[in-house]
């Protein structure tokens, strides 16, 4: 399948301009062996797994567990969205990583995806299609564990949709966002040449640390006077 290869030849370009490190398998689809953890485990309660990894995200930056479960959220909910907003923009096709079929392991990344097989969705609703089936049961997971706001949590899945669209492939996140609609569309703010989340993802309340360049605490609304916003990239 020509899309196929199109978008896996994209994310190794990804991964090669990262020295590696991509936290989904460039092949989308692999045969797992030990080291992967089936991401469904992520969901079963009472949540042990899913506990213990936002605990450890938690204890790296000395953070709240509900700040812990809010940055893995960042970083699992970004790598399984990339793939799917590349398929977008390269040619329509979307890749879909079901819940059941997908797989993950804690690696230099954060963590790393891939899937025991791959179906093909088309455009935003196919996107749309995919955050309902294999991201909305692990945001109502992590809001029940720790109590962090589910719209906090789809306002990073908001953000994976359009960073790969700022800095990978051209393309109208706004457009995209507005197409998949909720729990996505109004979560991010467009302003000039780059963007602004409408919600935090968490980071920011961490000790000694500088806002994301897209921070809500940015936007110029909430900008303190005579505080110059930090570039986005």
């Amino acid at each position: 399948m020509r899309g196929f290869t199109v978008l896996t030849e994209a994310l190794q370009r990804v991964a090669d301009a990262r020295g590696g490190i991509l936290g989904v398998e460039p092949g989308l689809v692999i045969e797992p062996d030990e080291s992967w953890t089936p991401a469904a485990e992520l969901v079963r309660e009472p949540y042990t797994l899913l506990a213990e990894l936002a605990d450890e995200t938690a204890a790296r930056w000395n953070a709240p567990r509900h700040v812990g479960a809010a940055l893995f959220w960042k970083t699992y909910g970004y790598w399984h969205t990339l793939p799917m907003v590349l398929g977008w923009a390269l040619d329509g096709k979307v890749p879909l990583m079901r819940l059941p079929d997908t797989f993950f392991k804690v690696s230099a990344a954060g963590v790393t995806l891939a899937a025991t097989r791959v179906s093909w969705g088309s455009g935003a609703g196919g996107i749309g299609e995919a955050l309902a089936e294999s991201q909305a049961p692990l945001v109502r997971a992590l809001g029940s564990l720790a109590k962090v706001g589910e719209r906090t949590l789809w306002g990073s899945t908001a953000e994976a949709v359009v960073h790969p669209l700022t800095s990978i492939v051209e393309g109208d996140y706004m457009r995209l966002l507005k197409e998949i609609g909720p729990p996505v569309d109004g979560l991010i703010e467009p302003a000039d040449d780059g963007y602004f989340r409408k919600t935090c993802c968490l980071w920011i309340t961490l000790p000694d640390v500088e806002p994301c360049g897209s921070c809500c605490v940015l936007r110029p609304q909430n900008r303190p006077e005579g505080r110059p916003a930090r570039p986005t990239a």
